[in-house]
């Protein structure tokens, strides 16, 4: 071998797994089933996969998914079909989600707490040809409105209870078998519809591109220093984004992927240990939640070198490292773009969005779309270099995509600002929306919820700063001449109607709405004056929320 050949074959070894990954997969190669098959050619009977007491090796993966694909098959599932998915964080759901991206089905995972109008907009939009939904959620199914159309094809994972559904007539899961040959699928071609809270309207289902997932990949594990070898250990819903690209994070740089039924925050740093987990991922409440819970001798008894810290809140960062020795990332992302900003390890500006990573382009602008300078506050507009590492649009609402995407930008609706030093701060929401522990609350969908209620003539969803970080879910009501109502009554009427999350924590009564000269609500009015005396807040009332 000639001097030069050695040293590039040397530098090769010696750079991170990601870039490797870059160079593995050209354009054309950056679809799950290309990546599946060679990644097991090269790690064969590594663990992938460990979830409860399953374990996929590399090598399996690739099979399971190959099997998966020829079930749909069989079922008369083509490619481009819809298959809906309302399942919990289990194999089950991987491997229906692996299927679907091998034969280029597109899948279109449902959030398990989905009820009534939200669920039933996801059916109206999506218009699934399958459903596959996990025995515990089949009573969610019987709260889809009157008129809307259900697949006909109905397969459930793991077994019903007697009561079962009375809108649906679910047949088990098919046995995996023959394996079906990869389809001629493009990195443009859309592998999931993730939908994402509404602001003025009802959820938008993300058209996710198969390259988009692989750039997930890429750019979260450049962000988190993720090495071969790898323990990824989630607990986030597979659901969400985040999960979902942290499998692909896992399989692009030869990691072992943890998935966890849900986060628990007196069990997570035992969890961790048990599976000698390397790399986290902590959202919003979760890194706050875990400081709460009382110190112990075990504390920095783990391996956990690093865990992602999106929207944390700064003051958190430095108690968590004292005390768990693990740093978090800052970060920004969406379902419709990217990694597109990150912090540095440790972060050097806790709380910010980081810096701009590589291959994205952003812009602060005004109202006309102008760039504003350095310091000034504006709208976010963020634009990807490589080709599908973007979503690329709304699923069958082309006005919303053109609104989004306009001047060829995708509009973020988030107020933020570039500092002299390269750091971008979020300042708050343009738009009309609410997190909460890591979920986006649609203050329309919840409002269209409450206005149900015989007694509201009219209603106002804002948000309130919670203890620990992120937002709580507030009401402003005002009731119908001649009516009453006891705030535990709008409680009880959203149980089963929305989402659990999305049920208000605070409710207030008011004899008149703050409104402009249009009549609109003022909003602002509302959520600047925080938590006033004549709120009613139920957990301060020890009222808990019903998962009907």
């Amino acid at each position: 071998m000639k001097p030069s050949a050695i040293s590039e074959a040397g530098e090769a070894a010696a750079a991170p797994a990601w870039a490797r990954a870059v160079g593995m997969f050209p354009p054309s190669d950056r679809i799950l089933s290309t990546i599946l098959a060679r990644q097991a050619e090269r790690y064969g009977d590594r663990v992938l996969l460990v979830s409860g007491e399953t374990r996929w090796t590399y090598a399996q993966t690739a099979a399971i998914a190959a099997a998966s694909a020829q079930t749909l098959v069989d079922a008369g599932i083509k490619p481009g079909d819809r298959v809906a998915l309302m399942c919990s964080n289990r194999p089950e759901f991987l491997q229906v989600f692996l299927g679907c991206a091998w034969l280029g089905a597109i899948v279109v995972p449902i959030n398990t707490a989905l009820r009534g109008f939200q669920l039933s907009h996801i059916f109206r939009n999506s218009q699934p040809s399958l459903l596959v939904v996990e025995a515990p959620f089949l009573a969610a199914i019987d709260t889809v409105e009157a008129g809307v159309e259900l697949p006909s094809q109905v397969w459930m994972i793991g077994t019903a209870a007697e009561t079962g559904s009375a809108k649906i007539s679910p047949v088990p899961l098919p046995a995996l078998g023959d394996q079906a040959a990869a389809s001629l699928v493009r990195p443009g071609d859309t592998v999931a519809i993730l939908y994402t809270s509404g602001t003025t309207g009802p959820a938008k289902g993300v058209c996710c591109p198969q390259a988009q997932l692989f750039w997930w990949g890429i750019y979260s594990a450049r962000a988190l220093g993720i090495r071969e070898g790898d323990v990824l250990f989630t607990t986030l819903p597979l659901f969400h984004t985040n999960a979902l690209n942290a499998f692909y994070q896992a399989v692009l740089n030869g990691c072992t992927y943890v998935l966890e039924p849900k986060f628990s925050a007196s069990g997570f740093w035992a969890a961790a240990r048990r599976h000698n987990a390397t790399v986290g991922y902590l959202l919003g409440a979760m890194a706050s939640m875990l400081l709460a819970q009382p110190q112990t001798g075990d504390d920095r008894s783990h391996r956990l070198r690093v865990a992602l810290g999106g929207g944390v809140p700064p003051q958190i960062h430095a108690p968590f490292f004292a005390r768990f020795g693990v740093p978090l990332v800052d970060g920004y992302g969406s379902t419709e773009t990217n990694f597109v900003f990150a912090g540095a390890i440790p972060s050097d500006r806790p709380g910010t969005m980081g810096y701009l990573a590589d291959g994205i382009e952003a812009r602060i602008v005004d109202a006309d779309d102008a760039e504003l300078p350095v310091g000034q506050a504006g709208e976010l507009l963020l634009r990807a270099k490589e080709p599908f590492a973007f979503a690329t649009g709304y699923f069958g609402m082309p006005e919303k995509t053109v609104e989004a995407w306009r001047n060829l930008w995708f509009h973020s609706g988030d107020r933020v600002v570039r500092d002299p030093d390269g750091h971008y701060r979020f300042i708050d929401r343009m738009k009309d929306s609410i997190r909460r522990r890591g979920e986006n609350v649609s203050s329309w969908e919840v409002e269209q919820a409450i206005q149900f209620h015989p007694a509201v003539a009219a209603c106002a969803i804002y948000p309130l700063p919670s203890e620990l970080g992120e937002d709580e879910v507030a009401v402003a009501i005002l009731l119908e001449p001649g009516q009453s109502l006891a705030p535990v009554d709008i409680i009880r009427h959203c149980e089963g109607r929305i989402a659990y999350f999305a049920v208000p924590r605070y409710v207030r009564i008011v004899k008149e709405m703050p409104l402009t000269e249009n009549g609109k609500i003022k909003k602002g009015v509302l959520r600047d004056a925080g938590v006033t005396t004549d709120i009613w807040d139920r957990e301060a009332a020890g009222v808990k929320v019903r998962r009907l």
